[in-house]
C-alpha cells in the first residue's frame, strides 16, 4: 500500500527545503508503518524566487526519491496539483500545502480514513480555524460554506480546506477538473458527487500558521468560476 503527498510550491520562503523535509519525515514517523511507502511530489508553479536548481538539489539530498515538477508560468494551485497528481502512481494521494499547515495528527486521520473507506476524505475545519485567517477571507469562507449547504446541497460544507486525500477513483475525478485557482476544490467535490464516496474528516491547523490574503483580481475571477459551477449543478 503506497501513499504520495502532492504539494504546490510558489515563491516559497528562504529555508523552505529543510522545513519541508523535516515535516515530511515527522509525518512518516507519525504513520508508524501504516502504509508501505510514502513519497513526496513537489510542483514548482512558476516561482520567481527560492526555486533554483540548487534549491531542488538540496531538497533531493534531504528527501531521496522526491519528485519535482516544474514549469515557468504561474498557473495556480489547482493547475499545479493536477500536474502532481497526474504523476502519482500510488494507491492513495494526499494534497496539502508545502508548509504542511495542518497538524500531523490531522494528516494521519485522513490516511486512516482512506485505508478504511477509500473514496475522498475531505478535511473539515472547525470554528477555531477562523481565528487564524484575515477577516475578509473568513467571510468568504463562511459565505461559501452557507452556499454549499443551502444552495448546492453538497455533502461537504468545507470545500476549501486545503487538506484532502483520495484513492484511484478520486484521482480520476480530480484530473477532470479545469479550474486553476481558488475554486478547484469545489469543482472536484461537485464532479465527484454521486460518483465517488465523499466524507468529512475533522482537521486542525498547527500552531503559528499564517494564511495569505485573497487578492481582488483572484476574487473576481473565482466569482465567475463559481457562477459556472452553479449553473452546472
Amino acid at each position: 500500500m503506497t501513499l504520495h503527498i502532492i504539494v504546490p510550491c510558489y515563491n516559497p520562503p528562504t529555508g523552505w527545503e529543510p522545513a519541508l523535509a523535516q515535516r515530511f519525515e515527522q509525518f512518516k514517523s507519525t504513520l508508524n508503518g501504516m502504509v508501505d511507502e510514502v513519497g513526496l511530489i513537489v510542483v514548482n508553479d512558476g516561482s520567481s524566487r527560492n526555486t533554483s536548481e540548487a534549491h531542488f538539489n538540496t531538497l533531493k539530498a534531504l528527501i531521496p526519491g522526491v519528485q519535482v515538477v516544474s514549469y515557468e508560468e504561474n498557473r495556480g494551485k489547482g493547475y499545479a496539483l493536477r500536474q502532481g497528481v497526474q504523476r502519482s502512481e500510488a494507491d492513495f494521494h494526499l494534497i496539502t500545502d508545502a508548509d504542511f499547515p495542518y497538524t500531523l495528527e490531522s494528516m494521519k486521520r485522513i490516511v486512516e480514513s482512506l485505508i478504511k473507506d477509500g473514496g475522498i476524505a475531505a478535511g473539515n475545519r472547525d470554528t477555531a480555524y477562523y481565528a487564524h485567517v484575515p477577516m475578509f477571507r473568513r467571510w468568504i469562507s463562511k459565505i461559501l460554506r452557507w452556499m454549499l449547504r443551502n444552495v448546492l446541497r453538497q455533502p461537504i460544507s468545507d470545500s476549501q480546506c486545503g487538506l484532502k486525500g483520495f484513492d484511484g477513483a478520486g484521482k480520476q475525478v480530480f484530473l477532470e477538473t479545469n479550474i486553476d485557482r481558488f475554486l478547484f476544490d469545489l469543482e472536484f467535490l461537485m464532479l465527484a458527487k454521486n460518483r465517488v464516496k465523499i466524507y468529512p474528516v475533522p482537521v486542525d491547523l498547527r500552531e503559528g500558521v499564517v494564511f495569505s490574503k485573497v487578492g481582488w483580481k483572484i476574487l473576481f475571477t473565482e466569482a465567475g468560476n463559481f457562477l459556472k459551477l452553479l449553473f452546472k449543478s
